[in-house]
């Protein structure tokens, strides 16, 4: 059974950077692509980025392009999500996620989820 879990995230101020990291255990080899998705309040959960397998391939949503870098570290099985130049809309529970698919960046495809890790970010 695969698991998830998330670490760090916590408060920030706008323009502030922080990173995220994923670490997966249990049936990791069975995984092709895993991904960070957000959900802030009242609002659905929403791709933020994903990575392949062997990191050859990654996909950002167009409000964080050019802010974010998704990475992963196959040899620790974690994957990591830097976010800089943070911004208020930022704001959110971040979950990482992972998926037997090739490659997806579609919520409903990803089969393994984590518990989510706050993010939030002042004005």
């Amino acid at each position: 059974q695969v698991q998830l879990v998330e670490s760090g995230g916590g408060l920030a101020q706008a323009g502030d950077s922080l990173g995220l990291s994923c670490a997966a255990s249990g049936g990791i080899f069975s995984l092709n692509t895993m991904g960070w998705f957000r959900q802030a309040p009242g609002k659905e959960r929403e791709f933020v980025a994903a990575i392949s397998r062997k990191a050859l391939t990654t996909d950002y949503a167009d409000s964080v392009k050019g802010r974010f870098t998704i990475s992963k570290d196959n040899a620790k099985n974690t994957m990591f999500l830097q976010m800089n130049s943070l911004k208020p809309e930022d704001t959110a529970v971040y979950y990482c996620a992972a998926t037997r698919m090739v490659f997806t960046t579609s919520a409903s495809d990803y089969d393994y989820w984590g518990q989510g890790t706050q993010v939030t970010v002042s004005s």
